[in-house]
């Protein structure tokens, strides 16, 4: 539990940090003066100041922020304030935090796949990949499921069932469809345990067969040549990047069309216990973690909603359509009100974490204590 929460703080810590970066880099280069380099929100815990810059360490956890002069529309007088730069500078300055979260995907899993990345394994793998350790892993728990309440999980390992060796997921399939609904004991590899888990499968009348509602694959450790990581953690990028979009693409249209959820969100609460999963499966499910939560930074981030860089870009392009500044304090007031909504989004998510993911969190307290 300990390492979990020390690894949790120091991935978000890291991808706030190079996501202000973006900003603090592009305004220094831009010539803005930057009043405030700051990790996590106020109570303010510690700082220091290095030029016209103070650098501090903040108490509430959620994020970051880089406090540029003129980005309120104060000192008007100043040249250099941000309300006084080209739109271009500004645009540069609000997407750099953005670029960076991408960037700092592209880099993690190019070392990834210099020194090993889980990877499914088919006839598609370069012929200079090195293949090692091979497995059934679990993909996808679907919610509900018996899987789901035999408390199955993501990146479970199935070894066997029934007392039978599972090499392949053919095999798994055919024992499942064969059951009857009779009780099925695999056994599974949980990060270093092995665990027995038994399964009742379920009638599904859409395919006529029994299934446990897994998705499962042949994966394993691949790695290549750090040429060829470069191209593969570029191309990986691009691929995790696009799936992002699309599935929030998704889950936007349901919620306006549909009134519904198609997946369940989570906050910092159910990141932190996710992170405690991905720990236990070993380091370079690490790698892929904080690429996925750094591109998922991104795409949020990148959203036209009042108090993100998508919103605030979004006034920069309604002024340089209308050829005029939108007045400051109108632009102020609806950026503060998107940060209220933002933060009562986060107690919401944070409300259903701890309905959903409390019983793990107790559990784990109880084992420290």
């Amino acid at each position: 539990m300990l390492v979990t929460i020390i690894i949790f703080i120091l991935i978000l810590g890291l991808l706030v940090f190079v996501h202000e970066l973006g900003h603090f880099l592009m305004a220094r280069k831009t010539g803005m003066p930057v009043e405030e380099f700051g990790i996590g929100f106020p109570p303010r815990i510690w700082s220091f100041k290095k030029g016209e810059t103070l650098y501090s360490l903040n108490l509430i956890p959620l994020g970051g922020f880089v406090k540029i002069t003129g980005e309120n529309g104060e000192d008007k007088n100043n040249e250099n304030a941000f309300q006084n730069k080209t739109v271009w500078q500004r645009f540069i300055v609000l997407i750099a935090g953005v670029a960076m979260n991408v960037v700092l995907a592209f880099v993690v899993l190019s070392i990834g796949f210099m020194v090993g990345l889980p990877s499914v394994v088919d006839d598609t793998l370069p012929s200079n990949a090195r293949v090692s350790n091979e497995q059934l892993q679990i993909i996808e728990v679907v919610s509900d499921s018996p899987a789901d309440m035999a408390e199955l999980e993501l990146g479970d390992v199935v070894l066997s069932i029934n007392g039978q060796s599972i090499s392949s997921s053919d095999d798994l399939q055919k024992i499942v469809a064969a059951s009857e609904g009779n009780d099925l004991d695999l056994v599974v590899l949980r990060g270093n345990k092995e665990l027995s888990i038994s399964v009742t499968p379920q009638l599904n009348k859409d395919v006529d067969r029994y299934v446990i509602g897994v998705g499962i694959t042949d994966t394993a450790i691949v790695s290549y040549p750090w040429y060829r990581a470069i191209w593969e953690g570029f191309r990986a990028t691009g691929l995790l990047l696009w799936q992002i979009i699309s599935i929030f693409g998704l889950i936007l249209f349901n919620l306006f069309t549909k009134g519904s959820l198609i997946a369940d969100i989570s906050g910092p609460l159910g990141i932190a216990v996710m992170t405690g999963q991905v720990v236990d499966l070993g380091y370079s499910y690490v790698l892929q973690f904080i690429a996925m939560l750094s591109l998922n930074l991104a795409i949020i981030n990148i959203i036209p909603f009042p108090a993100l860089d998508g919103g605030k870009i979004f006034f920069l392009l309604i002024e340089k359509i209308k050829g005029s500044p939108i007045n400051q304090k109108v632009e102020n007031m609806i950026h503060n009100f998107g940060f209220l909504i933002l933060i009562l989004l986060i107690v919401v998510v944070t409300y259903r974490d701890v309905l959903k993911f409390g019983g793990k969190i107790l559990g784990a307290f109880k084992q420290m204590f």
